[in-house]
């Protein structure tokens, strides 16, 4: 747990935050928890947080204000990775948090297992960001272009490929999801299949054998790097 991202959830219901601890401690992650935007202050400048969980609407303040603040201060928490939960959820009001540089916005109410994929993703984006390249193979995959060479020449690569080829490039190694690739990718049903189809026979000497991306049963796909 010591390695596990650490997550900052920010909400005035006590019961909801309560449940929300428990579920994410036991699927991995480090919690602390806040009450309102004073506290959440108070705690950041303490601790490095990996991602917020920020309730819209509290006390004392409105979570956009503070996720304005945060895009806006010092460089330690600038770039944390906001997951913004909110009772308004019209369009008006996810573009008001996406201005104030939310990264992804969760009506309530919501499935806990939702949430979950969620935060998955948005974390494995923010690794990503941080990793330049990838090798395997032949191929070098450049992640913050989405621009994949074999042997220095430039693959082409549609935009939903190079979007899913980023989501596996993050985790090496790791399997993810058909529906976490979908959220990442924002691909609909059996769209990851076939995307995944193509980048085989781009990326694989034989498809039906694949040895960079692979299936794993009952988990999902995986890219192996070298």
């Amino acid at each position: 747990m010591d390695n596990a991202p650490h997550i900052l959830v920010v909400d005035d219901d006590t019961r909801l935050l309560s449940l929300l601890k428990k579920y994410l401690m036991d699927n991995g992650y480090r919690i602390s928890t806040a009450t309102s935007i004073d506290t959440a202050e108070t705690k950041m400048t303490g601790f490095f947080f990996d991602l917020i969980v920020l309730d819209r609407m509290m006390p004392g303040g409105d979570g956009i204000d503070l996720a304005r603040k945060m895009r806006d201060g010092s460089r330690a928490n600038r770039g944390i990775p906001i997951l913004m939960l909110t009772a308004m959820g019209d369009a008006e009001d996810r573009i008001i948090g996406l201005e104030a540089g939310v990264d992804d916005y969760l009506s309530k109410p919501f499935e806990p297992r939702e949430l979950l994929l969620r935060i998955d993703a948005i974390l494995r984006r923010s690794k990503t960001e941080k990793q330049e390249e990838l090798r395997f193979g032949a191929f070098t995959f450049n992640i913050e272009r989405g621009e994949l060479l074999k042997d220095g020449e430039v693959i082409n690569l549609t935009s939903g490929e190079s979007v899913l080829l980023k989501s596996l490039a993050a985790t090496p190694g790791v399997p993810i999801s058909r529906e976490e690739l979908s959220l990442s990718s924002g691909s609909q049903g059996r769209a990851v299949d076939v995307q995944i189809t193509r980048l085989r026979r781009k990326i694989e000497i034989d498809p039906k054998t694949p040895r960079h991306l692979q299936t794993v049963r009952g988990e999902g796909y995986v890219l192996w790097a070298d």
